[in-house]
């Protein structure tokens, strides 16, 4: 590990820098906050060293009293998921409970005063009524301490209460059959009748249907190139890359979706958007926008509970019921691990076991 001065430095996983001093108690304690460069590092530790030479120090102060809300607003900002920043709508729902739930208990509280208990306590106070945004803030709280205690503002993770970071999923996913999709494209509205065959046929997310370019869809060949996705985020629409590299994919079109899809191209994309807002062709979709006819057709087509997303589950399903390898579902859903994909792999082994028990359920012969 390199040393400066009687101080450590470590670099840490982020890419920033941690700097610890050894103070004149022969406590070793870290700097309030880590560092983009070695050199503001090795800079903290040469302040540390100038103060304790004038007999001028106060370690709790300089190190361990760092605030809660200081340290999340550097964590939002230093935090990294398969070495990317995070993205600009994960931090906008991220403030939205740290300011709601979390800060309101912790925001100025010293991060190494943060105990079991007070977490423990803190939890109880989450409205029980809303099981998912429980889990979340306690997951994040929990991310947050994790990092405190790498950053060695804390010896342990406090956040230990059992099973608050999950939740019972009530929604169970529709899956429709050819037929019923086929009668719930009919109820929608002509110009969104290609968002729904995208979605069902070749298993594209919303937001990344709505930033396809004319330029991204080839009728010729039969190919949609995914390359980007928009996200809403503080009411203002932000176009990003997509969701992971392994998202940046080609999409085979089914032959049976083309004549729909140069039709809409002649009557109801943009300039340049292929499903823009109606209202104005240069900007996008919103989500809430198409969930209104949406909800509607859904109901005349006989699935109530159907959610659009559950069109691109519906896909990849039917995708490995074909007998497509891992590698294959996560190339089709621009998947970066294999957990995602084999979830539709187990999806599709359910489906097939219930689909042979109900072939068996009229046989009346002998069992074996």
């Amino acid at each position: 590990m390199p040393r400066a001065s009687t101080g450590t430095l470590r670099k840490m996983k982020s890419g920033r820098w941690q700097a610890r001093y050894t103070f004149p108690d022969g406590v070793r304690r870290p700097a309030p906050q880590t560092f983009l460069t070695k050199r503001d590092a090795n800079a903290w530790l040469a302040m540390m060293h100038a103060d304790v030479s004038r007999g001028k120090w106060s370690p709790v102060e300089a190190t361990m009293a760092v605030r809660f809300d200081e340290y999340v607003a550097r964590w939002l900002k230093e935090r990294r998921v398969r070495g990317r920043p995070l993205a600009a709508r994960t931090v906008e729902g991220y403030e939205s409970l740290l300011a709601t739930y979390i800060n309101p208990t912790f925001g100025k509280r010293p991060v190494h005063t943060i105990t079991k208990a007070l977490v423990n306590e803190w939890y109880k106070t989450l409205p029980e009524d809303k099981e998912t945004t429980r889990a979340r803030a306690y997951s994040l709280l929990r991310a947050i301490l994790a990092t405190a205690v790498e950053d060695e503002h804390l010896t342990a993770n406090p956040a230990k209460v059992r099973g608050a970071g999950s939740v019972d999923r009530k929604h169970r996913v529709t899956l429709p059959t050819d037929a019923q999709f086929d009668a719930l494209v009919a109820a929608m509205p002509d110009r969104y009748k290609a968002m729904m065959l995208l979605a069902y046929w070749c298993g594209l997310r919303f937001g990344e249907l709505t930033e396809l370019r004319r330029a991204d869809v080839d009728t010729k060949d039969g190919i949609v190139h995914v390359r980007r996705a928009v996200v809403l985020v503080r009411g203002e629409f932000v176009v990003k890359s997509t969701k992971s590299a392994a998202g940046e994919r080609d999409v085979w079109i089914p032959s049976h979706v083309l004549p729909a899809l140069r039709e809409h191209l002649l009557q109801h994309a943009g300039p340049e958007l292929l499903f823009p807002s109606k209202d104005d062709p240069a900007k996008h979709l919103r989500q809430s926008t198409l969930a209104k006819v949406f909800y509607k057709a859904r109901a005349k087509a006989g699935l109530p509970t159907l959610r659009f997303h559950d069109l691109r589950h519906a896909h990849l399903t039917k995708f490995a019921q074909t007998g497509a390898t891992t590698a294959e579902v996560m190339r089709q859903a621009g998947h970066s691990t294999t957990v995602a994909s084999q979830r539709y792999q187990h999806a599709a082994e359910d489906r097939m076991r219930e689909i042979t028990e109900r072939m068996a359920a009229g046989y009346g012969g002998s069992k074996q």
